[in-house]
């Protein structure tokens, strides 16, 4: 068994891919219509879905904006300078909503961006072997 993909809901699909392609520098892998459905899914990762799982961002036609509510928590893409890509995401327009730096109790750097929609999205900065 292997994670395929995460599904997370936006209201705005162009909105989205923009972010997670051009500010985070995600890969457009494939989208898909369905209009009996009236929803579209687009998929986007840093690599392939053979590889690596990546997200699924679902687009319901009739629907702008959704309720996160207080059971998700965030998205983790592992970084190898959190610093500079805060820094990076900032240039493109992107918001970071805590700095980089040790997480409480701990001593690994991590740092969050949050996406047009509101979702949170944790960096962490990879380990020196």
């Amino acid at each position: 068994m292997r994670m395929l993909h995460t599904m997370i809901r936006v209201g705005d699909l162009q909105r989205s891919l923009d972010f997670y392609t051009q500010v985070l520098g995600m890969k457009f892998l494939r989208k898909s219509d369905y209009p009996e459905g009236r929803f579209t899914n687009a998929f986007v990762g840093y690599d392939e879905e053979s590889k690596t799982a990546v997200l699924e961002l679902t687009h319901n036609w009739d629907t702008k904006s959704y309720d996160l509510g207080n059971g998700y928590g965030h998205v983790a893409i592992q970084v190898d300078d959190a610093y500079k890509t805060c820094e990076e995401v900032k240039k493109r327009g992107g918001k970071v909503t805590r700095e980089p730096g040790p997480m409480k109790h701990g001593n690994t750097v991590i740092a969050f961006v949050e996406d047009p929609d509101g979702y949170k999205i944790e960096f962490v900065q990879r380990k020196e072997a």
